[in-house]
């Protein structure tokens, strides 16, 4: 009896001398990739993949072929035929065919819709066209007879991106306060309603309106997913688990791209979408809360519950001793912020710091610029726009595992930089590779992809370990922030081919060229201890360091 009571005594003194937190039950006990963990993981593929609707616009506002209507040869409306006999009679040649925004200056006199002669207008002069004819009916451009007004066409996507950035502190409110449950339903919720209402848009400024309404308060969804999926794993599977989030995103963006291809008309295409995201509404239900978040907010009782459903699901136990420990307040720490002036002051004062500040931001800006411009622009590359888009999302999936594999072997600075290089370097080859060799413009396009997939599952991990644990968090959303003015900017990169068909992409291998330069100025940090002050981060690379 005594001796078990001082084994009973002894454990218990082994508790208090070893904090034990989630992870280390999770490894020892429960399971870190269970049975649990799995059926959670298939639960959140659905809104990971809803996530990815967002950029329906891509499809909804796509452009479309168009021309001058030509009333002195009897056209009225919108739904002509788009490319007569006639045609280059009434509006000059081109590239393409012919104008899509001027035409000849009339001399006053008439034709027919069967015979227009080029002796009633005046080749010699141009003018703008009054009205359009285009070639399909499937976007929001022929409904609102948007016509050249390209900058207006593409803003839906700058909108769209704005609101997701506005959404992040929104939904990291709601996240942190009210659960991560929570959080995921209500995004759910109102990118499905305000997406469900925009089908009904009557005209361009509604349409824009609920679009920016749908991502400002809906568009976290996936970061709630994301934060849901790598919480319930254990530390061992985090990394497998924070590639299988970006991978169901890609998997969403096919499913779009296969849905606009099936349905012809945006405004069915943007119901079939949306209308299934009310589903999620019952996870209210079943998908059980984040332990982590339980604990944090000291929810013990539900905790409890929840801890007991996953070992029983992984068919382990957990011993009373850890759930004694982990319904224990943690002592906290009290840290006494030093405010922003104070950061700054500290990157101005060492060099080094201030060259990283002034360098990671760039690489962010690069990388959402050419991630989502070169999705937003695949659709352009040949009459199979929605082939060419599913593919283009496609190449991502082992984009994202072939990261996690190569960061771990060769390390962070080359990978990084790698992945610039080869973006950069198909930018540049598609620029000059001949029009008639469609597959092999096609493949290069897609390593292109390739390449900035890789970028954008390593840039997280290398520009964290670049900063000191007191600045870290503070100087990565600064960088991930700066960085949004390139998914700002990618959707208006369409209306650049207006000056020159293949500026975009010149624009995207410029960028990714640069910053692959500017990761040749930082150190190698695989391998290396997280630096804890902003002396052990300025040792990071020298020689003998650690």
């Amino acid at each position: 009896m005594k001796e078990n009571e001082s084994t009973h005594n002894k454990e218990r003194s082994d508790n208090k001398e070893k904090k034990i937190d989630i992870d280390d039950v999770l490894i020892n006990e429960i399971g870190q990739f269970g049975r649990y963990q799995i059926r959670q993981l298939l639960l959140l593929s659905l809104p990971l993949l809803v996530g990815a609707f967002s950029s329906e616009y891509i499809f909804s506002a796509a452009a479309i072929p168009h021309r001058c209507q030509i009333p002195e040869c009897g056209e009225e409306g919108k739904d002509l035929e788009f490319q007569p006999e006639w045609i280059l009679n009434a509006i000059p040649e081109s590239s393409s065919g012919f104008s899509s925004c001027e035409r000849y200056e009339p001399l006053g006199g008439n034709g027919s819709l069967d015979f227009c002669p080029a002796d009633i207008f005046n080749r010699n002069n141009l003018i703008a066209c009054d009205d359009y004819v285009y070639s399909r009916n499937n976007s929001v451009v022929y409904d609102f007879n948007l016509g050249c007004q390209e900058w207006m066409r593409t803003f839906a996507g700058t909108l769209s991106t704005i609101g997701t950035l506005l959404v992040l502190p929104i939904t990291g409110y709601i996240s942190d306060r009210f659960g991560r449950r929570v959080a995921l339903i209500v995004n759910t919720f109102n990118f499905g309603l305000f997406g469900s209402i925009r089908a009904f848009s009557g005209n361009y400024t509604m349409y824009l309106v609920f679009h920016f309404l749908q991502t400002f308060l809906g568009a976290g969804i996936y970061s709630s997913a994301y934060i849901f999926a790598t919480e319930l794993v254990g530390p061992k599977y985090r990394v497998l688990a924070g590639a299988i989030c970006p991978s169901m995103f890609a998997v969403g963006s096919m499913i779009l791209g296969g849905v606009a291809w099936g349905i012809e008309s945006w405004r069915h295409m943007i119901l079939t979408l949306h209308v299934p995201c009310f589903i999620i509404i019952s996870y209210y239900w079943f998908l059980g809360e984040s332990v982590r978040w339980l604990l944090s907010k000291q929810k013990y009782s539900q905790a409890r519950s929840a801890l007991e459903k996953v070992a029983k699901t992984n068919k382990t136990k957990i011993s009373q001793a850890s759930m004694e420990a982990l319904m224990r307040p943690k002592a906290e720490t009290t840290v006494h912020p030093k405010g922003g002036r104070y950061l700054i002051r500290q990157v101005v004062r060492s060099r080094i710091l201030l060259r990283r500040v002034c360098t990671t931001p760039f690489w962010w800006i690069a990388t959402t610029l050419v991630y989502y411009g070169l999705s937003i622009n695949s659709t352009s590359l040949s009459s199979a726009m929605y082939l060419n888009y599913i593919l283009t999302c496609a190449i991502e999936i082992p984009g994202n595992f072939a990261t996690v594999l190569i960061l771990a072997h060769i390390g962070r600075k080359p990978t990084l930089c790698g992945g610039f290089f080869l973006s950069a370097a198909c930018n540049f080859l598609f620029v000059i590779i001949p029009k008639d060799f469609n597959v092999v413009r096609l493949l290069i396009y897609l390593l292109g992809k390739f390449g900035i997939s890789i970028v954008v599952t390593s840039l997280y991990v290398y520009t964290s370990e670049l900063y000191p644990t007191e600045y870290r968090h503070s100087l990565l959303a600064f960088s991930s922030t700066i960085g949004r003015i390139g998914s700002i900017s990618a959707p208006l990169t369409p209306a650049l081919a207006v000056y020159w068909e293949y500026t975009p992409f010149v624009l995207f291998g410029g960028m990714g060229l640069l910053a692959g330069l500017l990761v040749l100025t930082q150190p190698e940090t695989f391998g290396k201890k997280l630096p804890d002050t902003l002396s052990e981060a300025e040792e990071l690379g020298k020689t003998g360091a650690k």
